[in-house]
């Protein structure tokens, strides 16, 4: 009776396990593939464009309102300067952004022009729009597969198809008589691709399912938060904001400059350094928001400053600012993307990637032969 369980339980497995490679494959891969490649998406994209990273130091000597002039010559009336963004790590230029009129870009964002500014100099040394780069074509079909609206929890979905995968992978890998070292030998099976399959999806099983289980976090943040008991972000434009809505462009004339703003941020927080400066956007109360970092700090704090009467609003917090990301999902996203990781995470994540490739062609080709078998001894038996 017990066998008979166990051995029907083995074939719906196997076919739960057989569906979701077949019948997912074409989204699996590319998924699971621009993860990979977006482990070490600051590499990549330094050498897909070498050119805005050409700085001639890594010192930022001239003052934020000075990278803000040389990035609005640069915008020639294009874009409106939103942000600028001064270098963490040596070799980075520092980054201005700019939001571009007319229709939105993908997922309903503003599109946007950046300018990369060399430190030392304040002179221009690229500009583009993000949206474009490959990088971000990447990180959106990663994040969406490109589909419009839902696209997000498409690729939740997948994220739960693939722990699924995983599990039932896991199970139909144990050997069915003898020990788990067992499982362990290459030749598992007279094939190549069978035992290729068996020996890279154990391995890769228990980092696949993690970076599952984190994406579908990451894909349903609010039903996530919520599961956990987190509280939800407060964002500019909620009950009570005031404001157009998270992407609200700039006040069409600042009452406070950029110069006062971070003088007056600076003043608050001592010994801090400048991060970024955001321009103030539409709302009730159009604010300032000067991120700084402490000495020591791991993260900035971002300090609000009242455009209309130049004083302080609030400092925030580490991790400050309205709808910043609370810790359980800052920590899921480190997971997931390997941020600040070390290498050995990283290249962990990198081959979960590649994996799921290689499990998918690896499994379409044996359910194929399989199938092909079973047709070939039909033909036989009717022919008998």
């Amino acid at each position: 009776m017990t066998r008979t369980l166990n051995a029907r339980l083995r074939r719906l497995w196997l076919d739960v396990h057989l569906w979701i490679g077949v019948g997912l494959l074409v989204a699996l891969i590319p998924l699971s593939v621009t993860g990979s490649a977006l482990v070490w998406h600051d590499a990549l994209d330094r050498m897909l464009y070498a050119d805005r990273y050409a700085v001639s130091g890594p010192e930022a000597r001239l003052a934020p309102a000075d990278y803000a002039r040389a990035a609005e010559a640069a915008f020639a009336g294009k874009a409106r300067l939103t942000q600028v963004r001064l270098p963490q790590e040596p070799g980075d230029p520092v980054v201005a952004v700019g939001r571009l009129e007319g229709p939105a870009g993908p997922g309903g964002r503003p599109r946007t022009l950046n300018a990369w500014i060399d430190p030392p100099t304040g002179k221009v040394l690229a500009t583009g729009e993000t949206a474009k780069s490959v990088t971000q074509v990447l990180h959106r079909l990663h994040g969406s597969l490109m589909i419009p609206q839902v696209g997000r929890k498409v690729v939740g979905w997948l994220g739960w198809a693939m722990f699924v995968s995983c599990a039932t992978g896991l199970w139909l890998w144990w050997p069915r008589h003898g020990g788990f070292t067992k499982g362990l030998r290459w030749r598992r099976g007279p094939s190549t691709l069978f035992n290729l399959h068996h020996m890279v999806g154990f391995w890769v099983c228990i980092p696949l399912a993690v970076l599952s289980l984190t994406g579908v976090y990451i894909s349903f943040p609010q039903t996530s938060r919520a599961l956990f008991g987190v509280a939800q972000p407060q964002r500019p434009g909620g009950p009570g904001g005031g404001a157009p809505g998270r992407f609200a462009p700039p006040v069409p004339q600042t009452q406070t400059s950029l110069e006062q703003a971070v003088a007056v941020a600076a003043a608050s927080s001592p010994g801090a350094q400048v991060v970024s400066v955001s321009v103030p956007t539409r709302g009730q109360e159009p604010v300032w928001r000067v991120q700084m970092k402490a000495p020591g700090a791991d993260r900035p704090a971002t300090v609000q400053v009242v455009d209309a009467t130049g004083q302080v609003k609030a400092a925030r917090g580490p991790g400050g600012g309205e709808g910043g990301p609370d810790p359980l999902s800052r920590w899921m996203r480190r997971i997931h993307d390997g941020a600040d990781t070390g290498i050995v995470w990283q290249t962990i994540i990198f081959l979960g990637g590649i994996a799921p490739a290689v499990l998918g062609v690896t499994g379409v080709v044996m359910w194929l032969r399989r199938r092909g078998r079973g047709l070939a001894q039909t033909r036989r038996l009717a022919e008998a």
